[in-house]
């Protein structure tokens, strides 16, 4: 018979990763508790299954396991900076495409690297290898990355946005505020296509956020290091808009270190996440942190990418914006025809796969009643349905856990929820609407 007793020691990290955050609740519900072709996913950021190149998959890996002249040893241990012909294939990809303008020349004296499970491992090596302090960072914000910090026991400074992307003025404003407890500061943290409202950063934004972070590293007399989060921008998808340049065509001093991901143009499921960044001791104990936890992503994965992204990525990418353009042309339309006129905002649309709503009068967080009515959780059988067979149930983030709990959006973040219409069909998001809406209803009488 096992012991009861419970003395393990934790560390500050561990203890705090006793309390599951509130998306790795929501994940796992999700995964285990939903229901196929009954409860509606808004919520949970999964990409589309018909965006997944299955075939060219299939291809890429009878390639990788038959060509050991180009794929060297792909089902061995991998290097800890990832495979020469993945980061030579992204150069390629980045040079072919002139990715947000960037050249030959803004690559010399950069390094890729490649994270051990996609772009979020990377991130994670980032907190891991800091002192830990202040991070600046948009607000809303990417909600799993800030609990990542927060369990690492940094502080979040949050900036509000605009529709240009985290204000600069706002940005001066709290640095001075600071004073001298922004020698506190670590590194700014920069979402160019926000999670979760759709926000797409402008490149004169961005330029803003890099020349304050060369300012500030001159007055601390060290560098102030820019992560930029491109995580989405390969996803911009409405042609009205002028795609924002690279932070790594706005860098004179070595501060960028842009971090982008396959999964979300390709596929999760390689976990390909990968940063371009100046060689130096961040950057090398980025990659020793990540080199700790397992090595290196799968060599077999990342050969597979690289054969991807030389022959199939071009295609592949403007297959994926036309379906996502489509789906949230479709999506906008439902979300005007059902929920305007209770509605005080709506972002996002223009890339990524997210919408982000400001309800007037009706709030969202899960205690609300609003929420317990799409959780069927009300408790009462002719809202919820019996409890051996719920009625359909509704999954959405809601806007509370997008915002900083001590910043100035914690009010209206309990009006708010971002809702994805990426994995659902458009006739399942629309009936995803129509719930909500009536939701509304349940909630306000």
């Amino acid at each position: 018979m096992l012991s009861t007793m419970n003395t393990v020691e934790l560390s500050q990290y561990g203890r705090r990763s006793t309390v599951p955050s509130p998306v790795a609740r929501m994940m796992s519900a999700f995964s285990s508790g939903f229901r196929d072709g009954v409860d509606i996913n808004l919520g949970v950021g999964y990409v589309n299954e018909a965006t997944i190149p299955t075939a060219r998959v299939l291809e890429a890996t009878a390639e990788v396991l038959t060509a050991p002249d180009r794929f060297r040893q792909p089902l061995n241990y991998g290097g800890p900076t990832g495979s020469l012909p993945l980061k030579a294939a992204i150069r390629r990809y980045w040079i072919a495409n002139a990715v947000g303008g960037v050249t030959e020349a803004h690559l010399e004296g950069r390094q890729v690297i490649i994270g051990l499970s996609g772009a979020t491992s990377l991130l994670f090596a980032v907190a891991q290898v800091m002192e830990p302090g202040i991070v600046v960072m948009g607000d809303p914000m990417y909600y799993i990355y800030t609990n990542v910090l927060r369990r690492r026991g940094f502080e979040i400074l949050a900036i509000g946005e605009d529709d240009q992307g985290p204000r600069a003025d706002l940005l001066e404003a709290e640095l001075e505020r600071l004073g001298e407890r922004a020698a506190m500061i670590r590194y700014f943290y920069l979402v160019t296509v926000s999670n979760p409202t759709g926000t797409i950063c402008t490149t004169a934004r961005k330029a803003a956020w890099i020349d304050a972070a060369r300012r500030l590293s001159q007055r601390l007399g060290r560098q102030v290091p820019v992560i930029v989060d491109r995580a989405y921008e390969d996803l911009l998808h409405d042609p009205d808009v002028r795609p924002p340049a690279s932070g790594l065509t706005l860098d004179g001093d070595g501060l960028v270190y842009e971090v982008s991901t396959l999964s979300k143009i390709v596929a999760p499921g390689l976990r390909i996440g990968y940063m371009i960044a100046p060689d130096g001791p961040f950057l090398r104990a980025i990659v020793q942190a990540s080199s700790d936890m397992g090595f290196s992503a799968s060599p077999a994965l990342q050969s597979m990418a690289a054969s991807l992204l030389d022959r199939h990525v071009a295609e592949q990418v403007r297959a994926v914006n036309a379906g996502y353009r489509e789906r949230a042309l479709r999506a906008g339309e439902a979300i005007d025809t059902l929920l305007g006129d209770v509605l005080e905002r709506r972002t996002g649309g223009q890339a990524g796969f997210y919408y982000y709503l400001t309800f007037r009068d009706v709030q969202t967080h899960d205690q609300s009643p609003l929420f317990r009515f799409l959780s069927r959780t009300t408790g009462d059988p002719a809202v919820d349905g019996p409890a051996e067979n719920l009625k359909p149930r509704v999954v959405y983030i809601p806007g509370e856990i997008c915002v900083d709990p001590g910043g100035r959006l914690v009010e209206i973040g309990k009006r708010q929820m971002r809702l994805s219409y990426g994995y659902e069909d458009p006739a399942r998001v629309a009936e995803g609407l129509r719930l909500i809406r009536e939701g509304v209803q349940y909630a306000r009488h």
